[in-house]
């Protein structure tokens, strides 16, 4: 069997092993094996998929699922380097968030049965190379997670996981009009069947993209109202996608559920389900509309602005640890969007290196909150205080989080946000992107501030007393925590290996859309 098919519905496969089961232990047991062979498993996808040639993917399998008439839609998967280390980072994190979840007492084989089929939801959309089957694994991850926050959250989780359903939902509504558009358009199109193409083949539709790159794009058989129907679809695509990042003003879901989600969840929230929208704008929104992208750059730009600017100013005015540090995630997903507007091999590199970085730094940094919040019983900043003389390991390896995350240099949150600036300065693909470069530069002012000040008040200073019998992270707890913290470290060093791993797809992604 394919080894990308293998790693898509092994979680899977971990459900239903649960349902032999009754015992708590085992159900734990179950789901952490399940984690780990993932894990496993995602590492050979991501050997796979080094040394391809642009374009090229590798494990490809392509087997007819639905076939009436033009409608033929294809069980067709792929990996090449971008989703290559995004399988590969899922899998990290799923390893990082069982460790986490071991202490879940609550309905544990539901919650377990519920973490791996979000699993196989989200390596499936990152494996996907047919349009349909992209949206039947993008809507498999949506019923997992509204479970996992609303039975499994905190005090008002019933509102988070409603919001958080009812956002995702109104962007797969936007998604699915897209692909029938898309679908009707070119199965109309006489010169897109005389090649063969398949309607919901994505390598199929992106090469035909690059043959009508005119205001219409992919829909050039729309005639006089192609360019208008292109830009209707672009835009209500990227809302799909947007709302996943999150872009403001599609943000507000995401501070809800991060604070009512159990930790675990919260680091793969924010670790991997937040990257779905960035790939889904890099593997289908840009590529299908190339000269709509290039007019969409300079507005794609300013909302990466926004984010970054308004993300990290409301993260400043947080007293809560966690909100915080879910605005956080708010502010440095702006600098993915600031590098795709500007579509140079540094913006594209830069946005690419934060989608993986801020994926481990981020779930690292939910872990953090998650250790202290399981003594403390409370996320209040203003309530701590001189944790690090108490809990030394601990307290070590959240400022060392945190620092990553305010892009210090030598760790891994430098490099995206380094050269995502890089990109947006020198490029000519927009208008302004100098001006709104140099504003996006207050944000790394603003979380500097809010990360120092975090620290003075959790860690630094006098230890509360209230606190004198907190023990050190526990075992557990540290090898969550370093799972994350080795690639933070090493990638701050040394990250010529990832990048060699994705830079093909950058090469590709430039081709179809620049």
């Amino acid at each position: 069997m394919n080894l990308l098919t293998i790693t898509i519905f092994l979680p899977a496969a971990g459900l239903l092993a649960l349902l032999f089961t009754k015992d708590c232990k085992q159900a734990r047991w179950i789901g952490m094996l399940g984690a780990l062979a993932t894990f496993v498993l995602s590492t050979f996808v991501l050997f796979k998929s080094v040394n391809l040639d642009p374009g090229e993917y590798a494990l490809t399998a392509d087997v007819a699922w639905i076939t009436l008439g033009k409608f033929d839609v294809h069980y067709r998967i792929g990996v090449d380097g971008l989703s290559g280390i995004l399988i590969f980072l899922t899998g990290l994190l799923a390893v990082s968030a069982a460790l986490a979840s071991w202490s879940i007492e609550k309905g544990t084989r539901g919650y377990w049965a519920m973490f791996l089929l979000l699993h196989t939801g989200i390596i499936g959309t990152f494996a996907s190379l047919d349009l349909f089957l992209f949206y039947v694994f993008w809507e498999v991850m949506l019923l997992p997670m509204y479970f996992l926050i609303g039975v499994w959250g905190g005090p008002r989780r019933i509102y988070a996981a409603i919001k958080f359903f009812l956002y995702t939902l109104f962007g797969s509504i936007f998604l699915l009009a897209g692909i029938l558009v898309i679908y009707f358009a070119v199965t109309s199109d006489p010169a897109f069947a005389a090649k063969g193409y398949n309607a919901f083949s994505i390598p199929d539709l992106t090469a035909y993209a690059q043959q009508a790159r005119g205001g219409g794009g992919i829909l050039a058989n729309y005639g006089a109202n192609a360019a208008l129907v292109a830009n209707l679809v672009f835009w209500g695509m990227f809302v799909a996608f947007a709302v996943k990042v999150p872009v403001f003003p599609f943000h507000t879901w995401l501070p809800d559920a991060h604070v009512e989600a159990p930790t675990p969840i919260s680091v793969i929230l924010a670790g991997i389900l937040l990257k779905l929208g960035g790939y889904g704008m890099l593997r289908i929104n840009f590529p299908f509309f190339p000269g709509v992208m290039k007019d969409a750059a300079f507005w794609i730009g300013l909302l990466g602005v926004i984010n970054i600017v308004y993300g990290a100013l409301v993260a400043m005015a947080q007293t809560d640890f966690k909100k915080m540090v879910a605005y956080s995630s708010v502010s440095h997903m702006g600098f993915c969007l600031l590098g795709f507007a500007a579509m140079t091999p540094e913006g594209l590199n830069g946005a690419i290196l934060q989608l993986f970085n801020h994926g481990t730094i981020s779930g690292l940094l939910f872990l953090v909150v998650g250790v202290v919040y399981d003594r403390a019983h409370h996320r209040d900043l203003n309530r701590f205080g001189g944790l690090l003389w108490k809990m030394p390991a601990y307290g070590t390896i959240a400022m060392i989080a945190m620092f990553a995350s305010l892009g210090l240099p030598a760790l891994s949150g430098f490099w995206g946000e380094f050269l995502a600036f890089v990109g947006s300065y020198k490029t000519d693909y927009y208008e302004g992107a100098k001006l709104i470069t140099l504003i996006a530069t207050s944000g790394l002012v603003f979380t500097a501030a809010y990360y120092l000040r975090a620290i003075q008040r959790v860690f630094l200073g006098k230890l509360n007393p209230a606190y004198e019998s907190f023990p050190d992270a526990t075992r557990r707890e540290r090898v969550a925590m370093i799972a994350l913290l080795v690639p933070t470290i090493f990638l701050g060093i040394y990250p010529k290996p990832l990048i060699a791993v994705y830079q093909p797809a950058v090469d590709a992604i430039r081709l179809f859309v620049g």
